[in-house]
């Protein structure tokens, strides 16, 4: 066999799921030069791609067959495992399979497991940050990966962000990841109790956002989220539903280890109570409106 990563063009990937990221993703690596074949099952993603320049497969199996190196942008690890074994026919020694969702760690254990058995290299390659942040470059790749399937997919990694760590075996990004979201979640939910608090208060809150970004209070949160909370604007960056996804995934984890994560289930309340508000696609910072219905209906109950 030939060695490993031998047969992958340098700047030639494919993509499956061209969705926030996917999309980010595509356009980043079209600017810098590479070739991007991909393939969505929503018929618009498509056509976005095809506008970002991109050429679109007959499916995820053309994907397979034509490109070594395929990176997966999927909203679940559910749904990364449904594609790895609809395109199982089509798949082959030597391929890379970049997997970009924020899933259960031990299903991305044994996921890359079973694909290292056919000589095919798993990367688990998380990614903390919003589509908006990668798309500005401020978003970190961590990598669970063997040695060598990271060194092979390193070009690909610094086109996309400045800041890419390798955090050790296949399943290490989906663990860093969960602890990364457990605080930046824990973050945003305390800035929208911030700016409900200081709005029942009667302060400014332009004023209290400057406020927080001046004090000891600051978290990059507020540069991110901080106005599309005073604004009302919940245009998605990250879907608040997706968030929730990974807290159920973060308290899974905790049961399995034995630990409690008591900040976490009450984030997961509140997560709960957006999505039957009818917010669950929008972006997460819409969890603002989740404490502010909690404290109206204190306000009427009182």
């Amino acid at each position: 066999m030939a060695p490993f990563g031998s047969q992958t063009p340098r700047r030639s990937t494919g993509l499956i799921g061209i969705g926030l990221m996917g999309q980010v993703i595509a356009g980043r690596l079209l600017d810098a030069g590479w070739d991007v074949m991909g393939w969505d099952v929503a018929p618009q993603q498509n056509d976005a791609l095809r506008i970002l320049g991109g050429t679109v497969a007959r499916d995820s199996c053309d994907v397979f067959l034509r490109c070594d190196r395929i990176i997966l942008s999927l909203p679940t690890h559910e749904s990364v495992a449904q594609v790895v074994h609809e395109t199982s026919t089509a798949q082959r020694a030597g391929q890379v399979l970049i997997d970009t969702s924020t899933g259960d760690p031990d299903a991305a254990v044994s996921l890359g497991e079973s694909l290292a058995t056919r000589h095919i290299e798993y990367l688990d390659a998380t990614v903390s940050g919003s589509s908006a942040q990668l798309r500005e470059r401020q978003a970190v790749f961590l990598v669970g990966a063997t040695p060598a399937g990271f060194s092979a997919c390193q070009d690909l990694f610094e086109t996309l962000a400045d800041k890419v760590y390798h955090t050790g075996p296949v399943g290490t990004g989906a663990r860093m990841k969960l602890v990364t979201n457990l605080v930046l979640g824990l973050n945003r939910a305390a800035l929208a109790e911030g700016l409900c608090f200081a709005r029942t208060l009667g302060l400014d809150l332009e004023q209290t956002l400057r406020m927080l970004r001046e004090s000891m209070a600051y978290s990059r949160i507020m540069d991110t989220k901080g106005e599309k909370m005073l604004r009302g604007d919940f245009t998605p960056q990250a879907r608040l539903s997706q968030h929730l996804k990974d807290v159920r995934l973060m308290l899974r984890a905790a049961e399995s280890a034995q630990t409690a994560l008591p900040l976490t289930e009450t984030h997961r309340q509140l997560l709960e109570r957006a999505e039957t508000l009818g917010l669950g696609e929008l972006d997460n910072s819409a969890i603002i409106q989740a404490i502010a219905d909690i404290s109206a209906t204190h306000e009427t109950e009182s």
